[in-house]
């Protein structure tokens, strides 16, 4: 094969975890309002989808870009062992000061992957929620085009209103 070529590869991970969505700045009520059920006091739960996506050139002498055993282990160790069966308001400490919302956690998730993947390979982070909603972070950049929201439907960007969830 001549040439080197790109690929992107997506390793997927799951997690069961609780959070509740309040800002501590804002009132009970204007916390019901802004995030409906997701802020009872209680808080609740969800069973977790983490893809990780990593983009480079497939290193000719291995035939890859990256040893799926390695990157299996960073997600474990990084992510799933801090948020797996915890509360992601209290627990991890990559999203300690944070409103737990899919987005913020995407977010943390990159953060934390990425000082520990090879430079430059990380491509993009994608959180489903539910079935029905993801977020995809391509990293502070943007990349091709910024945070995305999803809902399982028709897989296009869309708003999210906290209280739909």
């Amino acid at each position: 094969m001549a040439g080197r070529a790109t690929v992107f590869i997506t390793r997927r991970a799951e997690f069961a975890a609780a959070h509740r969505l309040n800002n501590p700045r804002l009132t009970e009520r204007a916390n019901t309002r802004l995030y409906g059920p997701c802020s009872h006091k209680g808080g609740h739960g969800h069973n977790y989808v983490l893809e990780v996506t990593l983009r480079g050139e497939v290193d000719p002498a291995t035939g890859m870009l990256i040893d799926l055993k390695a990157l299996k282990a960073v997600m474990e160790r990084e992510v799933i062992a801090k948020c797996d069966h915890r509360n992601l308001n209290l627990d991890p400490d990559f999203l300690r000061g944070v409103i737990p919302t899919a987005e913020n956690v995407a977010i943390g998730c990159w953060r934390v992957l990425e000082r520990r993947l090879p430079r430059g390979l990380l491509w993009r982070v994608r959180l489903f929620e539910s079935p029905r909603n993801s977020v995809d972070y391509y990293g502070p950049e943007g990349g091709p085009n910024g945070v995305h929201l999803h809902d399982g439907r028709d897989r296009a960007p869309r708003a999210v209103r906290r209280g739909s969830r």
